[in-house]
């Protein structure tokens, strides 16, 4: 399900604050100031004042766009994948929704509060909000139970929703209710208390619940649409209904997706592109930057073959920018039970892998800025992370996440070192030769060929490391994985020794980038244990070894049980927040101390020829209020470097000084 998912203070504490009352008191937080829907639509004030009339956008513009990514479903309610989330994100408010900062804000929830113990939230719903069909024909109200049938259809087996495992992590007795041990819903913690007062009951404290209800889990969904449609809904845009900023007027799978301005929407003052039109092309990045050049596209991403022609002529290189960074983190670790296609040999390879000194040859050899030049040739420092989670992502008490603790040390240190690397080379040879180890040590090094530039990177990789290292010491193999099926064929399969991938939020908590580490989730997404299971202390068998990412019997016996303590411990504490993310810094600096995993960089889609603003529409590195149109305008030109390095700059300090304000 992941999205493979910017926030500074981050919104742990944000969310647990802002907008909501904290544990310890029942009393709602005010809502913040309300848009009024009978306004008039407005932008903003950014025009000439000697030049009225100028205005940088296109009013009531059309913002045209390629994509190769297929929509699987419109049923949101089923879906865990990034190409379904973008049309609900702007089919389907959420119950809060997020500023151009990452503010929380009321959106279909206007004020909220929580119970004393942190268990119950009740959260009062805006009144008037209507769902509507393609045809924009008013259907009903927007009511709690709407709420309610989402969670209820989610969380019936015979509907396969991916939504499932979100639900029932902080739900109570929702994980009873899918498995069948409960057979009543209505002991499953949601419920309506009248139309507009919905109330969650948690299975436990959960410190980040309010940044989760931004996801497509908690989205509403009308339960007599739904039964009358039956399998088909979700199946077309007219068997769906929308009470979000834009309906689906055409959706011809594999053709075009278009998307339309509701005019009758609650915030519709604040929703400035009347039609979003979206063509299919499975050719689309090599396509698109002609057809942008030809007028017949709004955005084009700029692959990086092409990005020195485009920077480097007068026509184009004032129309090229770097796209947003995100918070999906990409991340270098190894396979500790390998199973190598032949010729290779796992079993050398499996004694090297578990010695700390040869990974942390390769730690410290690894030049990061060289491979990521690849990706940004121009500022690749801009992306660079040196912890698993990424800057700016939480924070508690004014102090950021990652430099927290044991987190401090690793995030101001520079990581290549040659002669660190070469110190360790020397260390591994004595021990593993004393191991039975043979020299060089070859492993394959897998790069996935529908991620522009990872072959670049295998490359950059291979020559830097070998170059340094010795042919000698290591052989890496560049092999390219397969088109379809990647993670099953490769990753699972346990056929790498060294790849690059990545991860993204789900919710603003440290614990999101601890999931795929710990042996209570494996990093092939199936749980291996349930979390109470984990937090008593899970006794491991064999299947968790072979489905875990440190996946050694004997290395998890020392190791991976050293991680998953502390997870445990940090996991535990729900209350006490500075104390929650040291905990987390502990359990993450031990990993990347242990060289188990090599931190890269924020992933970024890298150039882009685009009319569509960047720093308007609604900001959260997590959920679907990123993918929302609503906030956003077209351009008349497209924007600069120039341009986006300014506005970014002055985005951060606003920023910053919003979420002052807001804490």
């Amino acid at each position: 399900m992941k999205r493979i998912l910017l926030f500074t203070l981050c919104l742990a504490m944000l969310l647990s604050v802002v907008g909501c009352a904290v544990p310890g008191s029942s009393e709602p937080t005010p809502p913040a100031t309300e848009p009024d829907p009978s306004a008039a639509p407005s932008t903003p004030d950014e025009t000439d004042p000697a030049n009225p009339e100028e205005s940088p956008y296109v009013e009531d513009a059309t913002f045209r766009y390629l994509y190769a990514s297929e929509i699987g479903t419109m049923n949101y309610l089923k879906t865990g994948t990034t190409a379904d989330f973008k049309p609900a994100a702007n089919f389907v408010d959420t119950l809060i929704e997020y500023d151009q900062y990452g503010v929380v804000k009321p959106c279909l929830a206007t004020e909220w509060s929580v119970s004393d113990d942190g268990l119950v939230w009740t959260l009062k719903l805006r009144e008037g909000v209507k769902w509507y069909t393609y045809e924009l024909e008013e259907y009903a109200e927007t009511t709690a139970d709407d709420f309610v049938f989402g969670l209820e259809w989610i969380l019936n087996p015979a509907n396969e929703s991916s939504n499932v495992d979100t639900v029932c992590s902080v739900i109570k007795n929702a994980r009873e209710y899918f498995d069948g041990t409960i057979t009543d819903f209505s002991e499953v913690g949601v419920k309506a208390i009248d139309p507009y007062t919905l109330q969650y009951t948690l299975k436990d404290t959960c410190p980040y619940f309010l940044s989760m209800l931004t996801y497509v889990a908690f989205m509403p969904a009308n339960r007599a649409f739904a039964e009358e449609c039956g399998e088909y809904y979700g199946t077309s845009n007219d068997s769906i209904l929308y009470n979000g900023a834009y309906y689906c007027t055409s959706w011809e799978p594999q053709s075009e997706l278009v998307m339309e301005r509701n005019d009758n929407y609650w915030d519709r003052a604040n929703v400035f592109i009347k039609t979003v039109a979206g063509k299919y092309n499975a050719e689309a990045e090599a396509l698109a930057p002609e057809m942008y050049l030809r007028g017949e596209i709004d955005e084009a991403q700029i692959p990086v073959e092409i990005l020195d022609s485009w920077m480097n002529d007068p026509e184009t290189n004032q129309i090229v920018r770097p796209n947003r960074p995100t918070y999906d983190a990409m991340w270098w670790f190894f396979d500790f039970d390998p199973h190598f296609d032949e010729p290779y040999d796992s079993e050398n390879f499996k004694l090297a892998v578990n010695n700390r000194a040869f990974r942390l040859s390769i730690v410290y050899g690894l030049d990061r800025v060289k491979a990521m030049t690849c990706y940004d040739p121009y500022s690749p420092e801009e992306y660079l992370i040196n912890t698993i989670t990424p800057p700016n992502f939480v924070a508690v008490d004014g102090e950021e996440y990652t430099m927290t603790g044991e987190l401090k040390a690793i995030t101001e240190q520079d990581w290549f070192q040659s002669d660190t690397a070469l110190q360790y080379k020397e260390q591994a040879i004595a021990e593993l030769t004393e191991a039975g180890c043979t020299f060089p040590i070859v492993f394959p090094y897998y790069y996935r060929v529908d991620q522009a530039n990872q072959d670049l990177v295998a490359q950059v990789v291979e020559q830097q490391l070998e170059g340094l290292l010795g042919t000698d010491y290591i052989d890496i193999v560049t092999i390219a994985g397969p088109a379809n099926n990647y993670i099953t064929e490769v990753r699972s399969a346990g056929k790498y020794g060294l790849m690059e991938e990545g991860w993204g939020p789900d919710y603003a908590d440290p614990v999101t980038y601890a999931d795929p580490w710990g042996l209570s989730w494996s990093y092939n997404n199936r749980s291996m244990c349930t979390q109470e299971e984990y937090l008593t202390g899970y006794v491991y068998t064999q299947e968790d070894y072979d489905n875990g990412v440190i996946d050694d019997p004997e290395y998890i016996g020392q190791e991976q049980q050293i991680y998953d303590k502390m997870i445990q411990e940090a996991t535990a504490e729900k209350v006490d927040l500075a104390k929650r993310y040291e905990l987390f810094a502990k359990a993450e600096a031990w990993l990347i101390n242990e060289g188990i995993v090599i931190p890269f960089r924020v992933f970024s889609n890298g150039y882009v020829a685009s009319k569509l603003t960047v720093f308007d529409g609604e900001y959260s590195s997590f959920g679907v209020s990123v993918w929302r149109y609503k906030g956003k305008h077209v351009l008349k030109e497209a924007m600069s470097l120039d341009e986006y390095q300014e506005q970014y700059a002055q985005w951060k300090l606003d920023r910053e000084a919003a979420l002052a304000a807001a804490e």
